[in-house]
């Protein structure tokens, strides 16, 4: 990106947001974040993640709460936003099984209040996050952007699915810019405690079993956060077409076994593992074609999957040896 942009990320506090914001002040940009900080996971987390950001001229902390459209409003009004990255969500597949108002009430209308406001202050641009959940149990070989995604098996990817829609119809009634950006389990530095990499590093670190459901074979395509991060950026300086959905994946699949003994021989640690059943909402697989990307956005993840644990166990012990 050439021009200096005044960029407002929702969500910003959190794990994706917060090493998009560190980037984007990097590159010259303003960043305005809005966070609710909300008790999902803790807190001091996200104020940790923000904490070298904080200092920095360029950046602009708000709290408050994507439902409430006063909150929403103030920021746009106080600022000259050039293009929005939304990534604040509920977040969780299990979780939404037991709350699905809660996941409606931020995921559907909190981006609604987001939607409502670019009109009202014409603000043209924006990447969000959607989410390979959206795909469900898909028997495809890869998923590709273009398949049918009727069949969400939680609330959480029916709000996203019910998002992309959102926008879409945004788009097509008000001419905004928009590009849903469907995420392939990210991992890295900063990574939400409650996600199966941090979790099970944790728990090997500290000797305590960890809960594999299933046989192991269930498949996901970890996508590392610096590859993520270079994609929302790519999207954010694309202008070719109005509206598309883009899949943002590592493009190599692995199975929930290996990932474990991958973690296992950088820890050079033994798992012990307390196996379980399938849990509902779960998929089978995620694969993500990540050819339109490619081709459009020139999003070309270099970060192999070893690698990547690599540096996120190297950013835990560093935390650790800090504390």
């Amino acid at each position: 990106m050439s021009e200096v942009l005044t960029v407002l990320i929702t969500g910003g506090a959190g794990f994706i947001g917060s090493s998009l914001a560190d980037r984007m002040l990097a590159l010259g940009h303003k960043v305005v974040v809005l966070d609710n900080f909300n008790d999902y996971y803790n807190p001091i987390i996200k104020r940790q993640n923000i904490a070298q950001a904080e200092i920095h001229p360029n950046y602009k902390l708000y709290e408050g709460d994507i439902e409430k459209i006063d909150d929403v409003e103030k920021v746009f009004r106080e600022n000259k936003i050039d293009a929005i990255v939304h990534l604040a969500a509920r977040a969780g597949v299990r979780p939404s099984i037991e709350a699905p108002l809660a996941y409606a009430m931020t995921n559907i209308i909190g981006t609604i209040n987001i939607l409502e406001m670019m009109k009202k202050y014409n603000v043209k641009r924006m990447s969000m996050a959607s989410s390979s959940s959206v795909y469900g149990n898909c028997k495809a070989e890869k998923f590709s952007e273009d398949l049918n995604i009727r069949e969400p098996i939680s609330p959480y990817a029916a709000t996203k699915s019910a998002d992309e829609q959102i926008c879409y119809t945004y788009h097509h009634l008000y001419g905004l810019e928009i590009y849903m950006l469907r995420f392939f389990t990210v991992y890295g530095p900063r990574q939400r405690p409650d996600l199966a990499i941090n979790k099970f590093t944790n728990l090997i670190m500290a000797d305590k079993p960890i809960d594999m459901y299933g046989d192991g074979s269930t498949k996901r395509d970890y996508t590392y956060i610096d590859d993520i991060v270079t994609g929302i950026i790519a999207s954010v300086n694309y202008h070719q077409t109005g509206y598309e959905i883009f899949n943002l994946g590592g493009g190599s699949p692995v199975t929930l076994k290996e990932m474990i003994l991958t973690i296992e021989e950088v820890l050079g640690k033994k798992a012990k593992i307390n196996q379980l059943p399938m849990q509902p909402g779960d998929v089978d697989k995620t694969v993500s074609d990540i050819s339109k990307a490619q081709k459009l956005l020139g999003y070309n993840p270099s970060t192999s999957f070893k690698d990547g644990i690599r540096k996120f166990i190297a950013w835990k012990k560093i935390g650790l040896n800090a504390n």
